[in-house]
């Protein structure tokens, strides 16, 4: 009988897996290139598709693997220390990026979205969801659930870093060679802070402020 359950909590983990490492990059390529232009009502649709994935994987770790919220990063944390990280995580992300732009400008890389434009159509409620969305999902994603799970299953913690790392930066392909180095070097920090705290509240508050602070609270100072 034991056998059997870990069969079934290692068959569920593997379908977690799949979900967070392919479910984000599925649905946005089947926006982009099957729903079609860029709207209010296909964002949201889009978005609220997103955040179901994370519902089921959040089902899936309490159903069907039985385990806590500790298990991705997501139990009790005590505020002072997961602010002091969020201040680390935030400086450290700006170091990375400093860096990152410096890489792009040497070896002359491409970097921009041609999804910039439609961005900026957006009400600014539906771009604050996706903030949320993206702080979210993919640290629960790519951070919480896929190392945890990998590194628990494969017994190897180079596998447990590099995949999810990998994937998260090539999935940023569309801002062109520049925005994957961007979001690998951002991801390394994500990584580092997440295997260094345990403690997932850091990156999706982290991760969240590096979004909404240029794309909604900058542009509101930039207009006045």
């Amino acid at each position: 009988m034991a056998g059997e359950q870990e069969q079934s909590r290692r068959a569920w983990a593997i379908l977690g897996l799949a979900i967070a490492l392919c479910g984000l990059p599925l649905v946005v390529e089947f926006f982009r290139h099957v729903v079609g232009p860029r709207t209010t009502q296909n964002t949201v649709v889009r978005e609220l598709i997103i955040l179901a994935l994370v519902a089921v994987l959040f089902w899936i770790i309490r159903r069907k693997e039985k385990l806590g919220w500790d298990s991705v990063g997501l139990g009790r944390a005590k505020p002072g220390s997961t602010a002091l990280w969020v201040l680390i995580a935030i400086l450290a992300s700006a170091v990375a990026i400093t860096i990152a732009f410096g890489v792009i400008h040497v070896l002359g890389l491409h970097f921009g979205s041609p999804d910039a434009r439609g961005l900026d159509t957006l009400p600014t409620w539906v771009m604050v969801l996706v903030i949320v969305r993206a702080g979210l999902a993919e640290e629960v994603f790519y951070r919480g659930y896929a190392m945890e799970r990998l590194q628990s299953l494969t017994g190897r913690r180079w596998i447990a870093i590099a995949v999810p790392l990998l994937i998260f930066a090539i999935f940023h392909y569309r801002q062109g060679a520049g925005g994957v180095v961007i979001a690998l070097l951002t991801g390394a920090v994500m990584t580092a802070v997440y295997l260094r705290t345990r403690n997932l509240w850091v990156n999706i508050i982290t991760h969240f402020l590096i979004d909404f602070i240029p794309n909604i609270v900058l542009p509101v100072f930039m207009r006045d």
